[in-house]
């Protein structure tokens, strides 16, 4: 038997950027978690996607390739169904989750859109940017799946076979990483299968994905906020707005806070091994993760080494980080040395998620 807890949740956070209390909970009481399903592990051809669209009408538990990470998907309409994804898994209930929708129509029937919103979404939709918007009056996404908020995330993803099962599905589908929470993220099926066989019912296998790094999350409310580093880097978002993005309040990433948006707990997307950031040399029995041509003074007698980019490509860094970070964690070494990647472009991302890494569980 396995247990989650429910979350004990501090409210400032939320306060800060103006959003109504969100549902309270206490992270006190074990629950118990049934494993055991049947995890079915299928290639992503027209009748797999079929049968995943027919498991999420049926409350199911599917884990799907998007174009960033593999997410684990559920009816984002069905509170039970929005349950069994928490349980499986073992996520905090405050912790928000992302609709994706097949289109823009899809979309304005979950969220309003000011102007700023919509001529984002125009720009980079389908696409690794998720927008956190007011909800409409009649938004069906389950309030457990919002945390509570008055506010929804929502994207619409570019990867074909994601794309296909949203249309035969016909709705709403809420999607985080396909995932243990708090572990690094899956960009293949077998990792997927590594954290959630007995969990979930379904895996459509398609394959590696291709940016590798979780959605950049925007929120939309006033001006807009950067809430999460991801796969569409900041200069972009920028370019077409013509003005520099909002930080977002410092008591907004912690642990204890409640999120705004996915992913924004300090620590998050963590191996089991402890992570060394910024690493000018290798201590012994430690693992390395490289970047760039040049080693780190002791990178010989490391116990493992996995290189990002050898030519220092950020794109190829993104795509290769969780995969990498699962392979050293896997070595049973005393600790991950990490060298130092570049802070621009998809940088931030990379060094948003090994900054979370370091925080440990």
């Amino acid at each position: 038997m396995l247990y989650r807890a429910e979350p004990r949740s501090d409210k400032n956070a939320a306060y800060s950027l103006g959003f109504r209390v969100p549902q309270e909970a206490d992270f006190e009481d074990l629950i118990p978690v049934k494993v055991g399903l049947k995890t079915q592990i299928l290639p992503a051809d027209e009748a797999a996607v079929a049968m995943a669209a027919r498991c999420l009408t049926e409350g199911g538990l599917v884990a799907f390739p998007t174009e960033t990470v593999y997410g684990l998907g559920a009816d984002a309409a069905r509170a039970p169904a929005v349950a069994r994804l928490y349980e499986a898994k073992g996520r905090p209930s405050f912790n928000p989750l992302i609709a994706h929708v097949a289109d823009i129509a899809a979309a304005r029937q979950i969220a309003r859109f000011d102007r700023t919103a919509l001529k984002l979404a125009e720009a980079f939709w389908p696409g690794p940017l998720t927008l956190v918007l007011p909800k409409t009056a009649r938004c069906p996404v389950a309030e457990l799946a919002t945390a509570g908020l008055d506010t929804v995330a929502i994207r619409i993803p570019a990867h074909p076979i994601t794309k296909a099962l949203l249309r035969a599905f016909g709705g709403a589908v809420v999607a985080p990483s396909a995932n243990l929470s708090g572990h690094v993220s899956p960009t293949t099926a077998a990792h997927v299968a590594g954290d959630l066989t007995g969990r979930i019912d379904l895996i459509l296998d398609g394959g590696a994905v291709a940016v590798g790094i979780e959605s950049t999350i925007l929120a939309c409310l006033d001006e807009p906020m950067l809430l999460r580093p991801g796969g569409l880097p900041r200069e972009e978002i920028e370019r077409v707005l013509g003005h520099a993005l909002q930080r977002p309040p410092e008591d907004a990433v912690t642990d204890n806070a409640q999120p705004l948006a996915p992913g924004m707990l300090a620590s998050h997307y963590a191996p089991r091994t402890p992570v060394r950031l910024n690493a000018s040399h290798v201590e012994p029995d430690e693992a390395l993760l490289a970047f760039g041509h040049a080693a780190p003074e002791g990178a010989h007698a490391a116990k493992a080494v996995m290189n990002l980019s050898e030519t220092g490509d950020l794109g190829e860094a993104a795509a290769n980080l969780f995969g990498y970070l699962r392979i050293l964690d896997a070595e049973s070494a005393r600790a991950i040395a990490v060298m130092g990647v570049p802070h621009h472009g998809l940088g931030e991302a990379i060094n948003d998620r090994l900054r979370r890494a370091a925080m440990g569980r």
